[in-house]
């Protein structure tokens, strides 16, 4: 039976009634399952800018895959919420560069649901993935 092992970035605010990651510690492979996160520094959202939002979301969601032990290739899924799909549009070229400096070539399962809001104010991306790590690095 696999037991589970929370994953928090020290250098963030705890998070409240939530984890940022959970971690499965059984004898093989390790799930990784990363909480929704977005675009935001000390919990304040920065930038209004969906680009900047999707790269500050993007980078948190590998700063849990990191501190687990982890790097971008061992994302297995992602689920990106969004709040403006002709915002994500207009910003796919932008979204492709950043996708490309931060995860490579590297495309796991995804997908991308339009919704109407996200709990924190003025957020307008959040990701959510799953990854697969290995035993040890």
């Amino acid at each position: 039976m696999a037991t589970l092992e929370r994953v928090d970035v020290p250098e963030w605010p705890r998070p409240k009634g939530y984890s940022n990651g959970m971690l499965t510690a059984g004898e093989g492979e390790r799930l990784l399952f990363v909480a929704g996160q977005v675009g935001w520094i000390d919990e304040k959202v920065p930038t209004s800018d969906f680009a900047e939002q999707f790269a500050l979301a993007l980078d948190n969601v590998l700063a849990v895959v990191r501190r687990a032990g982890g790097e971008p290739a061992d994302i297995a899924r992602m689920t990106v919420f969004v709040t403006d799909i002709p915002g994500y549009r207009d910003a796919q070229r932008r979204l492709g560069e950043i996708w490309r400096e931060k995860m490579g070539r590297h495309y796991p399962v995804m997908s991308l649901l339009g919704i109407q809001e996200l709990v924190e104010d003025g957020a307008k991306v959040e990701i959510e993935a799953t990854a697969v790590l290995p035993k040890q690095r």
